[in-house]
């Protein structure tokens, strides 16, 4: 009687182990995606993406004159 409480103590300490194990997984998950998102957002432009994205500023500033 006393090997089964020990058991359920046991498989509880396993389950709880393996739901951290599961979440820490995740956030890693999460962390290397937004990663490789940031770092594709920081390669430099190309003349005609500069072009454009100045282009969008520049008629950004005239319409709210």
């Amino acid at each position: 009687m006393g090997e089964m409480v020990v058991m359920e103590h046991l498989n509880a300490g396993y389950l709880q182990l393996g739901l951290v194990a599961l979440v820490f997984g995740g956030l890693q998950v999460w962390w290397i995606g937004s990663t490789i998102r940031k770092r594709d957002l920081a390669r430099p432009l190309s003349e005609g993406e500069f072009r454009k994205s100045l282009e969008r500023i520049w008629n950004k500033g005239q319409r709210t004159r």
